[in-house]
């Protein structure tokens, strides 16, 4: 038997071979085409390169890409697991011709792989041909030598593909193969066509024609190629079987989900193992890339096919989640041919746990809720609509879920009361929102929410991709378009663009079109928190509702900005690893250039407490441990460790970010809704650059990464080069030399202290001479002294007042316009005279007010630094007054 490994290898090797580019699969999530919720053929990543908007360094392409068909309208969910050939995720083997080879080449390629490489009976074979397209059925009978019997024309759309209303589009050719007569159905075209004995393998598109509004209008300049055969049919082909379940992949997946079960995987049982099987891959490839369960949008989508096959294991009667343990046998079959199922392994096991868990707990609740609410019903009956509301609203259990339960009764669902109360819900989150207090601005924003739902937001892959524009915002009021010079706010139903919150400004960049649209995004805001809202000014073009647009963000600032947030999660947890669990955060700005985190603590943070702090996170750094994400309640975040983001207002599900290892555990869990690196060396580096107070038990650190700390360093590294040629030294030595200098200049300071203070003493003679006056009585001596520390005054004062054995010293020292004042009398004399009186009076000489101390001692200083021999005049004043 050929595996489905081997097949696919094969396809791939056969055209390599054939000169053919070997292009590995985008991934499912589609940044080129906003119309898709998912790729669902292989030809989307080629898109823009069949319009000729993109150009690759080559003209022929083979690829065996993954496709998901289970959301808009391309949904084959309801059908998985009760025929033979519904998937929600399937692979699609093509070979793709840009200009280069046509028809002849195609067919040719088509017929040799099929009947030469992997050997089919060409009496197994059937080709159709587009009614007109007389080329093509001329050439299956040159190439293949089918008979005409066998080249059937089909007059059908079935076999004329279009991209789109206008665009590329041609007749196409599609290979069936005939399973025998053992099985019911006709070939194509026939009455019995629907059966399944003929089944297409491979349809061949021949891009020859553009057509505008459904109108054929002129030839392609450059006809093309793109083909698509369906992996687990050809699967089912080469290995013999008419069932894509029966192909080894699948009988390996659902083998393993009998095991787990310890049920049989036929008879009843045999569509929950296939809808466990197809769901598991399509679960595990979606989460693979970067889809995570969510109430709306490809999350919600994803969360339907998890919840769908959670229901068949409970139906099996798993008494245990079940799913997240059958990611070990998916990895087995495809984890070669894929690679990023390996890495992402422990993030899919994990989203499949928690997911299963929860879906347990709300279809336990709800089934038993649901079996109260139709006691007593007969078949036929209908539950009220505000029931099954009711059921979703408060309990979480899905409406089509109460659906699907109801049916097995033969009961049905009232979905227009349903509908009604859901309106009344949305209604009512609109009275009740609290916003930016601009009522009109907040109407605008759910007018749009409630049309269009939330944005669905790429950026954690991707950093650009296409949209779809569902809104313009000018001036507070919706527009349809847009011209050059507009400042205004566009929203698309998708976008890679991060909306500001949770700290992490939000990102800019340019949405641009092939029309000659250049838009400058300054900003994204996040109103209602689920749309992202461009802040734009129109540059150049028009953009109007409905556009399809480019939008770029600017990459570099984002990697600053990512690097800057996985910071100050390692912050976060460093400071509580240095300082104690009691450090929690209070705030941050996540900037391009710049962090800042504000924390509880009570006291500033010492030298080697922010080196510890610093080393920690760099340690970190360098460790380079991947970044992971995982998808789960608030409650069970926190349970399980997570710390909460100061501010952040969590819905029913939250991101969770574990980074780095440290003895054995992850260094950091956090929730979060930002962007981040993928590995913890991609910061680079750390670096504190303050560290302050702002407000009581409220610290802040502000620090740089990558790039800006770099620069930082250089700059400071100059800074210290300066100095040192301005002290005449290396720059190791400017510490040393720096403090030797800081000696010599107290030294001097000692040194001109005392000599002001020898002055004070009446050093420079003239005082000295003079001795002590008479006022009123009373032995006096006064000096004004410039330059002298108000905090030697009193010490100076007492040395004075030993050059007097009775009386009163008085010294005014003069520094930089203010003065200060300082009188003392000596101890026979306290009774009489007091220093606090005498020195208010110099005090208000001088324009101050007070002064105080003992009756021996007294202090004070006023702002008039030039009047210091009023203030000794006034001291003599009212000494004049105090009996002798």
């Amino acid at each position: 038997m050929t595996s489905t490994n081997d097949i696919r290898r094969s396809f791939l090797d056969y055209f390599e071979g054939q000169g053919h580019a070997r292009v590995q699969s985008a991934p499912l999530v589609p940044h080129n085409d906003p119309t898709l919720m998912f790729v669902n053929a292989g030809m989307v990543p080629f898109k823009n390169v069949f319009t000729g908007l993109e150009k690759r360094d080559y003209s022929t392409a083979t690829s065996s890409q993954k496709c998901v068909r289970a959301g808009g309208k391309h949904n084959d969910l309801d059908n998985v697991g009760y025929t033979a050939r519904h998937h929600t995720f399937f692979e699609m083997l093509g070979n793709f011709s840009f200009g280069d080879y046509f028809k002849e080449q195609a067919i040719t390629h088509a017929w040799t792989l099929l009947t030469k490489e992997w050997g089919l009976p060409a009496d197994k074979l059937t080709a159709t041909v587009y009614h007109t397209d007389d080329e093509a059925f001329e050439l299956w009978k040159k190439i293949a030598g089918l008979p005409e019997s066998r080249i059937i024309r089909i007059p059908t759309k079935d076999n004329f593909w279009a991209m789109g209303d206008s665009g590329p589009c041609g007749p196409c050719s599609e290979i069936f193969y005939d399973h025998g007569d053992h099985i019911f159905g006709g070939p194509p075209g026939s009455p019995d066509e629907d059966g399944d004995r003929f089944v297409e393998i491979w349809n061949l598109v021949f891009m020859q024609y553009e057509q505008e509004d459904n109108e054929i209008v002129r030839d392609l300049p450059r006809p093309s190629i793109d083909t698509g055969m369906g992996l687990e049919r050809l699967a089912a082909v080469l290995q013999g079987v008419h069932d894509n379940y029966d192909t080894d992949t699948f009988k390996a997946l659902i083998a393993e989900s009998g095991e787990l079960t310890k049920t049989a995987t036929t008879g009843d049982n045999q569509a929950s193992h296939r809808v466990i099987a197809d769901h598991l891959r399509a679960s595990g490839f979606l989460v693979a890339d970067g889809v995570l369960p969510a109430n709306e949008g490809r999350g919600y989508v994803l969360r339907r096919i998890m919840r769908r096959a959670m229901r068949h294991a409970h139906l099996l009667g798993a008494k245990e989640p079940l799913m997240h343990r059958l990611v070990p046998a998916l990895v087995a079959e495809m984890g070669g041919a894929y690679p990023e199922l390996v890495r992402a392994q422990p993030l899919i096991e994990a989203t499949l746990q928690q997911e299963e868990t929860r879906f347990r707990q709300t279809l336990a609740n709800g089934l038993r809720l649901l079996d109260e609410a139709t006691a007593g019903f007969k078949a036929g009956d209908t539950l009220p609509g505000e029931t099954a509301f009711k059921l979703y609203d408060t309990f979480g259990f899905p409406y089509d879920l109460t659906e699907d339960a109801l049916r097995a009764q033969s009961l049905l669902v009232d979905r227009a009361g349903f509908d009604s109360a859901m309106a009344e819900q949305k209604a009512a989150a609109r009275a009740a929102w609290k916003g930016s207090g601009d009522k009109a601005s907040e109407e605008v924003w759910f007018d749009i929410a409630e049309e269009h739902g939330g944005t669905e937001f790429t950026g954690y892959t991707a950093a650009e991709g296409e949209g779809e524009v569902v809104a313009i915002v000018k001036d507070g009021i919706r527009v349809d378009k847009a011209e050059p010079g507009d400042a205004v706010v566009i929203l698309t139903n998708q976008t890679p663009f991060y909306g500001e919150s949770g700290g992490q400004m939000g990102d800019a960049g340019i949405i641009s079109s092939d029309k000659g649209l250049k838009v400058i995004v300054e900003d994204t805001s996040k109103p209602l928190g689920r749309l992202h809202a461009h802040q734009s000014k129109v540059e150049s073009g028009s953009i109007a509702v409905g556009d399809t647009v480019h939008l770029a963000i600017d990459a570099e600032r984002r990697t600053q900005l990512r690097a800057n947030h996985s910071a100050t999660h390692l912050l976060h947890a460093a400071l509580r690893e240095c300082l104690g669990g009691h450090v929690t955060q209070k705030g941050s700005l996540v900037a391009p250039d710049r962090l800042r985190f504000d924390f509880s603590h009570p006291s500033a943070l010492t030298t080697v407490e922010i080196a510890t702090i610093e080393a920690d996170v760099n340690a970190q750094i360098r460790g380079n441990e991947s970044v992971s994400t995982r998808l789960m309640t608030p409650d069970d975040a926190v349970a399980a460790g997570a710390l909460a983001l100061f501010g952040e207002k969590y819905g029913d599900e939250v991101r969770v970010l574990s980074m780095g290892a440290d003895a054995g555990k992850t260094y950091s869990v956090e929730l979060c809704g930002g962007t981040h690196v993928r590995a913890l060396g991609d910061i680079a580096i750390f670096k504190i650059i303050s560290e302050s107070a702002v407000s009581s038990g409220v610290r802040r650190i502000e620090a740089l990464t990558g790039e800006g700390a770099r620069t930082w360093l250089v700059a400071r590294d100059e800074r210290l080069k300066e100095a040192a040629a301005a002290l005449k030294t290396a720059p190791d030595d400017v510490p040393a030399r720096v403090a030797a200098l800081m000696e010599e200049r107290k030294r001097l300071e000692r040194e001109l202290a005392d000599a002001k203070k020898a002055l004070a003493m009446g050093g420079g003679g003239t005082a000295e001479a003079a001795g002590p006056e008479q006022v009123g009585g009373y032995a006096f001596l006064g000096q004004v002294v410039e330059g002298l520390d108000p905090k030697g005054l009193r010490g100076t004062v007492d040395d004075m007042k030993t050059r007097v054995d009775s009386g009163i010293a008085a010294l005014v020292a003069v520094n930089d316009g203010r003065a200060s004042v300082a009188v003392g009398v000596t101890d026979d004399l306290v009774g009489s005279v007091s220093a606090v009186d005498l020195v208010k009076a110099a005090v208000a000489a001088l324009g101050g007010q007070g002064g105080g101390g003992r009756p021996d001692m007294a202090q004070g200083g006023g702002p008039d630094g030039d009047k210091g021999d009023e203030a000794l005049a006034a001291i003599r004043d009212a000494l004049q007054s105090v009996p002798a």
